[in-house]
């Protein structure tokens, strides 16, 4: 079938899924016939070894062999192959009934770009997901997710979702893990795609072997991605409020007269200040950082309000408020030095000393910060730029057969 005559794919994922794979592809099969929808079954094979891709020819679904491993490497293959204009993607392990999509398609036909589904609104059955997974990984995420990028949804990590072809293509989708999840989810909410969600199923999967999921490391890969792209709220606004409340409570307890105010000005608060600044300026580059990263890896198009930090990351400013705010805190530390070498190196009145050391020091610091920060953006942009550093492409995939195996 050509993409013309294919309204909606249903695409699965596989990788070893040979006990569940067929009861998977004879629901999708039922409900296409059932709804009298022109479609097809797409089964995106991982590199299986027991035997799933012949099972999935045998029962008229479409095979490719996608050569890359990773959940996301497999669903970007399928959709790249897919011949319909609406995905319906799901696992095909049996979490989820393929014979229900009726408001996945209705959603998709009404105009939306991508539908994806609520398990805690559709029922989790018992020993479908996790205790762990259910009341502390997937609200967190979604929360979070909710927080970062806004939009509707409660449930950013279901398996079953369905989405216009042609959207998805657009958005440039590159993760090749089970962050791809994610992925979708935040480029579409970005691009100010029509989003909503649809309530779900979710079994317990059919397995006779342990989940491919990792509850730990794709945890941490979902909650690394969120971050990466969340950079302004996450990192570089909390930073710059701190550095900035660190250099005001430093120059208001240099101004002042120990004793006069009523706000602490004592060295030690001084010297949390002084922390302040310095952790407060080191989140503000790794905000840059991962803008830059980013960018130079062509994963989206900065936020117009990243754009500015963008410039400042590759332009020569940190290089040069970076060389003057060393030399500013080197002059501090070589004039205290200074005046404890004339006194003869005896003992100095350590509230005059530590009120010229401690800012001193904290220049210091983040001068060095920002020139090697600098250095590293450079080394970064050059990595990518030589090719040293590829930037992922579209996946590898074939056509399975029998005659090809």
């Amino acid at each position: 079938m050509s993409h013309s005559t294919v309204e909606l794919t249903i695409l699965m994922p596989c990788l070893n899924e040979a006990r569940t794979l067929g009861n998977c592809i004879r629901q999708a099969q039922d409900f296409l016939q059932r709804e009298h929808i022109a479609g097809e079954v797409l089964v995106a094979d991982n590199g299986s070894s027991d035997g799933s891709q012949a099972l999935a020819w045998g029962l008229g679904a479409r095979v490719i062999n996608v050569a890359e491993r990773g959940y996301g490497s497999a669903l970007r293959a399928g959709i790249d192959a897919a011949n319909g204009r609406f995905v319906i993607m799901g696992d095909s392990d049996e979490s989820y009934d393929f014979g229900r999509l009726k408001p996945f398609v209705q959603a998709l036909r009404a105009g939306h770009d991508l539908v994806v589904g609520n398990r805690f609104k559709g029922g989790i059955r018992a020993g479908a997901m996790p205790p762990l997974h259910r009341y502390v990984g997937n609200p967190v995420l979604s929360f979070l997710g909710r927080r970062f990028f806004g939009g509707p949804l409660h449930d950013f990590h279901c398996g079953l979702r369905g989405f216009k072809r042609d959207r998805m293509l657009a958005l440039g989708l590159i993760t090749p893990g089970m962050e791809f999840a994610s992925e979708m989810i935040v480029k579409s909410l970005q691009a100010q795609l029509r989003v909503i969600e649809v309530p779900t199923v979710l079994s317990k999967d059919g397995r006779d072997r342990p989940p491919h999921l990792n509850t730990w490391r794709d945890g941490w890969r979902h909650l690394r991605y969120l971050l990466l792209y969340s950079p302004r709220w996450l990192f570089l606004y909390p930073g710059l409020l701190l550095c900035l409340a660190g250099i005001l409570q430093l120059a208001f307890a240099n101004a002042a007269t120990p004793g006069a105010a009523h706000w602490p000005v004592g060295i030690h608060t001084q010297l949390f200040a002084a922390a302040a600044m310095v952790l407060g300026y080191q989140t503000v580059l790794f905000a840059l950082g991962t803008v830059l990263a980013r960018s130079c890896a062509n994963l989206d198009v900065p936020h117009p309000r990243e754009k500015a930090a963008l410039r400042v990351a590759m332009g020569p400013w940190l290089v040069i408020s970076g060389v003057l705010a060393t030399l500013a805190g080197l002059s501090l530390c070589v004039g205290l030095t200074w005046q404890w070498g004339r006194a003869g190196f005896g003992a100095l009145d350590p509230e005059v000393a530590m009120r010229q050391i401690i800012p001193g020091v904290a220049l210091l610091l983040m001068g060095t910060q920002s020139v090697l920060a600098a250095v590293f953006f450079a080394a970064l942009r050059s990595a990518f730029d030589s090719g040293h550093v590829p930037r992922r492409t579209s996946v590898r995939a074939a056509e399975w057969r029998p005659d090809t195996a």
